[in-house]
């Protein structure tokens, strides 16, 4: 009585332990997005509205911009490397209005967070182990903006889960995808030359360990020797081909060179400065990166492939704050890639069914909390009036302030703030900005001019954009506004708490 009690209890156990992991997997796929779904950090983020308005206008336009759009340097060159995000925000905003914003993030997260977690289960098959780097690795990049490196988390993470699947089972087949992968992050985000470098990496590797055997012996002793040099080649070049697949050509290797290269205004934006270990989140990132590097050198690993990818990336994420998603993806790459185990069944006759139903209902329910949250968004939004959204934009944005500027048809040009550049282009679009977040139209001159004008480094009247400004709109707590307020030449016409307008006397 007590064998067949016993074996009549099993089966509800296996079914219970499933549905704990499938919760668990829900939670780690869809917290952060539900914390954005609260927070709605889309819409005050400072370059999502010129990342919408030129989205909009490439689809009003059915072209990609070859210049310095809705900006007083329409006549500078532009190379658009994300255009391909912008279309998505566009057609988000089209679907959803404002919501879709707060509501692009959150597939955006999700995304990410699937790519993550099937990263780090991909070669070890170690559940818990992949809930766990799945959340560290999303709380290492906290606050995740909606920007194109989002999507380049997305793709790094496949093609590495790519390659895993490659060494794993000493067979380049699975490489075949990339060329593909690659034809499309090309249009989504500059930073598709990490992707490259991460594959000469790879090829680099094993040539090496064609030519000294006993450097890349990994956890076997073997290094992988199995896997066509000549089919890793060509698939390199067929990926470096693929990034030509883009309305600029090689045009974006240049831009890659000039972003890699430029350093004069770096000291006037906050994430191009290395790591300052002010937040959690940056203590979070650095065990993560020690544990990488822990797990490599426990098994004593000489895996030349991982040991290359953890030093570029740590050296590029540790440089700059901007670039810290590269260690966190590579890390989690490596850290399931060392801890490979085979899974823990209740029993070899129930895992295949248990394990179908559990990814089954996994995936059904991250999908059903996901049409939740964006439900949710304009509901949410109605339950105030339909003005829920609008007063969380006008937190931060000079919405009054604009609508006063449109209605008196204030003189034009006019002089701007960096912060607010960006929504100007969406909120004015009959205005062209002095300077946005586009930091690739207006170069480092630019730039570095600008910042050095607002921290009173240089007189007011040695910029030239300053000098020919019309009407002036700041904050109206910033230094500058307060010294045009003593100026006869400035007469101020509006104010709030947020924004103040000037205009040139005659």
């Amino acid at each position: 009585m007590d064998i067949s009690a016993n074996a009549s209890q099993a089966p509800s156990r296996a079914w219970l332990r499933a549905s704990i992991r499938a919760v668990a997997v829900m939670g780690a796929l869809t917290s952060f997005a539900l914390y954005e779904c609260l927070r709605l950090s889309a819409i005050t983020n400072n370059d999502i509205w010129w990342h919408l308005r030129t989205g909009l206008w490439i689809l009003e336009n059915h072209a990609v911009p070859r210049n310095g759009l809705f900006s007083q340097s329409a006549s500078l060159p532009w190379t658009d490397a994300n255009w391909g995000f912008e279309v998505l925000t566009a057609f988000f905003y089209r679907l959803g209005g404002l919501a879709g914003l707060p509501g692009l993030l959150m597939c955006l997260q999700i995304g990410v967070a699937v790519a993550l977690f099937a990263l780090a289960l991909s070669a070890g098959k170690k559940l818990w182990l992949a809930v766990g780097l799945c959340i560290a690795a999303q709380f290492c990049l906290m606050p995740l903006q909606p920007n194109p490196a989002v999507c380049s988390i997305g793709f790094l993470a496949v093609e590495l889960a790519l390659i895993a699947w490659a060494r794993s089972t000493e067979d380049a087949r699975a490489l075949y995808w990339l060329p593909l992968v690659f034809a499309v992050w090309v249009n989504f985000d500059r930073q598709f030359t990490f992707g490259l470098l991460t594959l000469v990496i790879f090829c680099g590797a094993l040539i090496l360990e064609r030519l000294r055997p006993q450097w890349g012996a990994g956890r076997s002793g073997t290094a992988h020797l199995e896997i066509r040099l000549s089919s890793v080649a060509a698939i390199t070049g067929a990926s470096i081909l693929a990034t030509l697949v883009s309305p600029y050509g090689w045009h974006l290797y240049c831009l890659a060179w000039q972003n890699a290269t430029h350093s004069a205004a770096d000291r006037f934006f906050r994430d191009l400065h290395s790591l300052r270990f002010r937040q959690p989140q940056d203590y979070v990132l650095m065990l993560l990166t020690m544990t990488a590097y822990f797990v490599l050198g426990r098994r004593r690993s000489r895996d030349l492939f991982l040991i290359m990818l953890l030093i570029v990336s740590t050296a590029i994420s540790f440089r700059s704050m901007r670039d810290n998603w590269i260690v966190v993806v590579c890390s989690v790459a490596i850290i399931g890639s060392a801890l490979r185990d085979a899974d823990q069944a209740v029993s070899s006759v129930d895992k295949p069914v248990l394990r179908r139903n559990e990814n089954l209902a996994t995936a059904v329910s991250v999908l059903l909390v996901l049409l939740a949250m964006l439900a949710w968004l304009p509901i949410r939004n109605d339950l105030h009036g339909g003005e829920f959204l609008l007063a969380k934009v006008e937190e931060r944005f000079p919405l009054a302030a604009t609508d006063y500027i449109r209605g008196n048809h204030l003189p034009q040009p006019i002089f701007n703030t960096y912060d607010w550049g960006g929504f100007l282009t969406f909120a004015l679009p009959e205005y062209q900005v002095s300077i946005d977040g586009r930091s690739d139209l207006y170069g480092d001159d630019l730039d570095a001019a600008y910042f050095r004008l607002m921290q009173a480094e240089v007189p007011l009247r040695s910029d030239p954009t300053f000098a020919r400004a019309q009407t002036i709109i700041l904050e109206a707590d910033s230094p500058i506004a307060q010294a045009l307020d003593t100026l006869p030449d400035f007469h101020e016409v509006y104010r709030d708490k947020l924004a103040i307008v000037f205009v040139r006397g005659k």
